[in-house]
């Protein structure tokens, strides 16, 4: 209700105690789904998508889905198969919504570090899930379909972080993880001005230990 209060239409999906995704507008949206096709036995709350109806003078709408991927940990339980699986159907779905030709931005916590530089130390992080073969190699398989990584589209190179652990010091050490992504259809890839990681609210007393990335379209 405060949210609300300042002007943003909320949507979201939960479970009690556990994960959740929502998505916050200052446009009006409508919410077209509240789970990841696929699977209709699957009731963990990961996947939300709506279409925000973005005003005159720009007058065109922009597909947006808040995502929870699975994290997968550990490898040797039921955990990381249902990763696997619940990324299959991502790439199905990813596919079918670039038949639209749409402003599509697919963003959240994907719990995938695409490459060697999204890890503070890849000895560290060799038997985690969001580092295995099997997590990048369904990594790839979703960009090529088409998807623009928006930091990677302005900033090819170089160790970007959105995640630190709250153990180790890993903060002040700055040992992270890129896990947080904003995948970008060609359309909206077309319309990208500028993507950053805002850190401040890491530097908070009793933060998340994410931080959010954000990015910003053309009008």
């Amino acid at each position: 209700m405060e949210i609300e209060a300042l002007g943003y239409q909320v949507s979201a999906v939960g479970m009690k105690a556990r994960h959740g995704v929502a998505l916050l507008s200052r446009a009006k949206h409508t919410v077209e789904l509240r789970a990841l096709p696929g699977d209709d036995t699957d009731e963990q709350a990961r996947y939300l998508e709506a279409v925000i109806h973005v005003p005159a003078p720009h007058d065109r709408p922009v597909r947006v889905a808040s995502i929870y991927l699975p994290n997968g940990n550990p490898i040797d339980t039921e955990k990381f198969p249902y990763k696997l699986r619940w990324m299959d159907r991502l790439i199905r779905h990813a596919r079918e919504l670039l038949k639209r030709e749409e402003i599509v931005v697919l963003g959240g916590d994907f719990n995938v570090c695409p490459n060697a530089e999204d890890v503070f130390d890849v000895h560290a992080m060799a038997d985690d899930a969001l580092c295995q073969v099997e997590t990048r190699q369904r990594w790839r398989e979703f960009t090529n379909l088409g998807y623009v990584d928006a930091l990677r589209a302005l900033y090819p190179s170089g160790r970007h972080y959105t995640f630190w652990d709250y153990q180790a010091m890993r903060w002040p050490r700055n040992e992270g993880l890129r896990i947080d992504h904003l995948m970008l259809s060609p359309p909206a890839a077309d319309l990208l001005e500028a993507v950053g990681i805002d850190k401040e609210p890491r530097k908070l007393d009793r933060p998340s230990d994410h931080t959010p990335i954000w990015a910003r379209l053309a009008a």
